[in-house]
């Protein structure tokens, strides 16, 4: 198996300095690299886990605090698991930082990130590719609208309001897409009813973008987040399988 190094990094913004973690093989030989888009509930133990899988895998991720305006992660206070009980008070003060996390900041950290990767030794020339995870999809949909030229590849695992009627829509940056997509969708997810699914799908069709929307059948929002009651460990293996296979193909 191979040898993973992690280390704790920052990364300077336009706004200011956001806090990341940094997985990448230990042998520090330059590999594709891979932007990892955290959930709502942020860069810890479970996600530096998953990036320490990817590098595994023979990838550089780096996973950033996108909240890092309110503070180093954790932004809030978390228990070692979240369970449904836990849900409303870390959501109480979760949802004015989300709210405050607007595209348009979004993108110019995106390019702080890109940047980063494009400056790391350990990071392959050339594009990166992005996964994303709850509110990580929509980041990672908006930023390969927008970075068209620097992202290969672009995925997302039971994101949320991906294709709303709001005039800034990640679902709207479809016609700038020159990557290959994946979206595996959580079954019944109200944060992405029915009627969104077919919204996106139909936006990236008429782009001409190369995609894959799924629906995981009986895996709820969150089915990758291990440290959660959401989990789900045959949903979580069809993304990592879905994922790896997308790297595979457009790296």
């Amino acid at each position: 198996m191979t040898a993973v190094q992690g280390t704790a990094v920052d990364i300077r913004t336009e706004d200011g300095t956001a806090d990341a973690y940094l997985a990448h093989p230990a042998d520090g030989a330059p590999r594709p690299a891979v932007l990892l888009y955290m959930d709502a509930f942020g860069l810890r133990p479970a996600l530096r886990a998953m990036a320490d899988r990817l590098a595994r895998a023979g990838y550089t991720v780096l996973v950033p605090n996108v909240f890092y305006r309110h503070g180093r992660a954790p932004v809030v206070e978390l228990p070692e698991f979240i369970a449904p009980g836990a849900r409303p008070e870390i959501f109480e003060s979760l949802m004015p930082i989300m709210r405050a996390l607007t595209p348009e900041a979004a993108m110019r950290d995106a390019d702080a990130y890109l940047r980063r990767l494009a400056e790391c030794p350990m990071a392959a020339d050339g594009p990166v590719a992005l996964t994303g995870y709850c509110m990580g999809a929509r980041l990672s949909l908006l930023t390969v609208g927008t970075y068209p030229e620097r992202v290969a590849a672009a995925a997302g695992f039971h994101g949320g309001r991906l294709a709303t009627e709001s005039p800034d829509s990640p679902h709207l940056v479809a016609e700038h897409i020159t990557a290959e997509l994946y979206f595996g969708h959580a079954d019944q997810d109200p944060s992405l009813p029915v009627e969104q699914i077919e919204r996106l799908d139909a936006a990236l069709t008429e782009a001409g973008v190369r995609h894959r929307c799924e629906v995981y059948p009986g895996a709820g929002h969150g089915f990758t987040q291990s440290d959660t009651a959401a989990y789900d460990r045959e949903a979580d293996e069809r993304h990592w399988a879905a994922l790896l296979d997308l790297l595979k193909r457009t790296f």
